[in-house]
């Protein structure tokens, strides 16, 4: 029974890291990068649909992107999309590509892109936390139910406890990895 807490704890817990990992590719950095606009949600036929799912996206040098559309239908709905979103870019479109330029990032954007890593990764531990919190809870009624003993419940909650912090501290790693990312110029 403790195995299974354990066990699920770490899953929800890879669960939360992989998607910090995920939020976190999206933020812009210096190079271009086709994980920075790959998700974004575009109106198709009436549904939000993922853009990897409705173009090519390539990387013909560092600082732009190409997005060529499967559908040259879609061409007006993916510019929206990139108009409407939080990046801060400008399409160019010659009616079968799309072309991002993404200039240089000023030493003020990074640090402002450095506050959203660092709220996103308060979001990832506040995450992990509850997960500990939850299964804490749980391994308690275990106990009070008389299905395990109180030195078990101790045991379990420490092990729990070594698990949240090493889960932690690969949030923390990601996080610096990121930051490094964005501040190099």
């Amino acid at each position: 029974m403790i195995k299974e807490t354990n066990k699920e704890a770490e899953t929800r817990m890879k669960s939360a890291i992989q998607a910090l990992t995920d939020d976190l590719a999206g933020i812009r950095t210096g190079r271009a990068s086709p994980t920075l606009v790959e998700h974004l949600q575009v109106e198709y036929y009436g549904t939000e649909t993922p853009l990897m799912q409705l173009a090519s996206i390539s990387v013909p040098d560092p600082r732009s992107l190409m997005i060529r559309p499967f559908d040259l239908s879609t061409l007006k709905s993916i510019e929206r999309a990139i108009l409407a979103s939080e990046l801060g870019l400008t399409p160019n479109n010659d009616g079968k590509v799309i072309r991002l330029n993404l200039p240089p990032l000023t030493e003020e954007r990074r640090r402002d892109l450095v506050k959203v890593v660092h709220a996103r990764l308060e979001e990832s531990r506040v995450a992990v936390r509850n997960v500990r919190r939850d299964l804490m809870k749980d391994l308690r009624e275990y106990e009070h139910e008389k299905l395990i003993t109180e030195d078990d419940l101790e045991m379990a909650e420490e092990e729990l406890q070594k698990l949240t912090d090493k889960m932690i501290q690969q949030i923390d790693a990601v996080g610096e990895h990121k930051q490094k990312e964005i501040m190099e110029v």
